[in-house]
């Protein structure tokens, strides 16, 4: 993989965990959190997608389509397993 497809996949990842923040809300815990998320699930989305050999759409060497939605499948994971915003701020 070329460096320059690896640094489109890290800012659409940033871009789905960074919106997923501005969509949910939270403070630089959630942030961290969703983004970890969204790096994470596209990684782990592009390799499941390289090795069920599903290439729907592939910028270079990145399947786009399965990394989108393993970033969303962890976002949403974080958001169903992480304590609630309550319980952070000690309430």
């Amino acid at each position: 993989m070329t460096l320059p497809t690896l640094l489109f996949g890290f800012v659409l990842s940033t871009i789905y965990g960074a919106g997923f923040h501005v969509w949910q809300g939270g403070g630089a815990r959630r942030l961290l959190l969703y983004l970890l998320a969204g790096w994470l699930g596209f990684v782990l989305g592009h390799l499941l997608g390289e090795v069920l050999e599903i290439r729907p759409m592939l910028v270079g060497a990145l399947n786009v389509i399965p990394a989108t939605l393993g970033s969303v499948v962890a976002l949403f994971a974080s958001k169903l397993f992480a304590p609630s915003r309550q319980m952070e701020e000690g309430e």
